[in-house]
């Protein structure tokens, strides 16, 4: 009877949130990564070079960086319906005015400004997720929430593509169109967002009393067995060592998705291909990320194994990172990033379900916002230096060793966190 109850409930909590959170990080990826497409032809009618180009598309992170802390600790004080609500309307309208963006120095405003609106999106998602499934299930659940980046950049790849092919269409050219389409997207999710999500299970009114209590139950249960959850201050949070480590680790796995999925559409440009034909073959990597992400998370939950699991993953993207540095073919650049996308998408689960094995209260929700702020700062890294030394060299070569690189610090330090915890459970 309880078997049954635990299966209802977490098949109704599964259905009413997952989807939600997977549509509002498709929309948002999304949002980060169309500007690789506007890319192949904005940056040549703004006079944009690959330098200026890279470092706009990186500032977006800074801005990121600088407010998720203090978003995702407002989001747990006034909850994720308004938060998140709120979000999603203010990156609306800041990606409305990419559409009228002339120069260098708006360009670098804009995408500063549309990381501090969607700042806390992410971290805020992870820890409302905490809040509504138990520990066995949370890996799998952020693996489903996250397979929505790959998921975005397969259907949004092809649809990029004919979308900027629309160059005239209402008067706009093919890049603003793009960026109305995100604007309105974020605008009616936002709206949305009101209307459906609750902020604590104890305030639904789709499960049963039962179901309700068997959830609440279980959540209470697991924070007064953690025994290895010591710190609970938000300071604690933000200067554990773990957490500023994870952080490190998270910046290499950042570097490498945004460096993927905001220059791939030009590296693939750089075969010869149209610019549908780019749209198309660039959504085959993430396609295969998106089902071997979601594979790797059951298997981590299955075996309670968060380490190796990561660790595995930055490896084959770090090599998949130097193959397509040596690729001169198109098919063997294709395998080399559909590697790389499938390493990275891989580990982001069983990273994010570390942090929830030592930290609890409100250090949870600063430990995610710091662990997702700093390692954000990848993003704002990679695509800057693949835009600068793809300018000083002429190819994307060095580039891409340089962020394979970083993969190989972020496996190194997993393995570090993974024997000291170890060490700490022995003890």
């Amino acid at each position: 009877m309880k078997q049954n109850l635990e299966q209802t409930a977490l098949r109704k909590i599964t259905l009413r949130i997952v989807p939600y959170v997977m549509l509002v990080y498709f929309i948002g990826f999304f949002d980060r990564i169309n500007i690789g497409f506007a890319a192949l032809t904005m940056n040549q009618e703004l006079g944009f070079s690959d330098a200026v180009f890279g470092l706009g598309a990186g500032l977006f992170f800074l801005g990121y960086f600088i407010t998720d802390v203090p978003s995702n600790i407002i989001l747990q004080k006034v909850g994720p319906r308004i938060w998140l609500a709120r979000i999603l309307l203010s990156w609306a309208v800041i990606t409305a005015c990419m559409i009228y963006v002339e120069t260098v120095t708006g360009f670098y405003i804009i995408r500063f400004l549309l990381g501090v609106a969607e700042a806390g999106s992410f971290s805020g998602i992870i820890l409302y997720l905490s809040t509504w499934f138990p520990i066995k299930k949370r890996a799998q659940m952020i693996a489903f929430f996250m397979a929505a980046a790959p998921i975005s950049a397969m259907i949004g790849s092809p649809l990029a593509g004919i979308i900027m092919s629309l160059h005239g269409a209402f008067g706009f050219k093919g890049w603003q169109l793009m960026f109305l389409m995100c604007t309105i997207a974020a605008a009616v999710m936002g709206i949305f967002t009101l209307f459906y999500v609750n902020d604590k299970p104890e305030k639904n009114s789709w499960l049963t009393e039962d179901e309700t209590k068997w959830l609440v139950d279980t959540l209470a249960k697991e924070k007064q067995g953690e025994k290895a959850v010591i710190k609970t201050s938000i300071w604690k949070g933000l200067t554990d060592i773990r957490v500023l480590t994870l952080a490190i680790v998270y910046f290499g796995t950042s570097a490498g998705l945004y460096s993927i999925n905001i220059w791939s559409p030009m590296f693939f440009k750089s075969f010869g291909l149209s610019t549908i034909q780019v749209g198309y073959i660039n959504s085959i990597p993430p396609a295969l990320a998106a089902i071997t992400m979601i594979l790797w998370a059951k298997h981590s939950d299955k075996t309670n194994e968060r380490t190796w699991h990561v660790i595995c993953a930055c490896l084959l993207a770090c090599v998949g990172f130097i193959i397509a540095g040596l690729a001169t073919a198109l098919i063997i650049a294709t395998i080399a990033l559909v590697m790389a996308n499938i390493g990275i998408s891989s580990c982001k689960p069983p990273l994010w379900s570390i942090p929830s094995q030592f930290l609890n209260g409100p250090a949870i929700a600063a430990g995610l916002a710091a662990i997702n702020a700093i390692g954000n700062l990848g993003g704002f890294a990679g695509p800057a230096l693949i835009g600068w030394l793809k300018q000083a060299t002429g190819d994307f070569s060095y580039a891409l060793y340089f962020v394979a690189g970083m993969l190989m610090i972020s496996a190194f330090l997993t393995l570090i966190i993974g024997i000291n915890n170890k060490k700490r459970q022995a003890q």
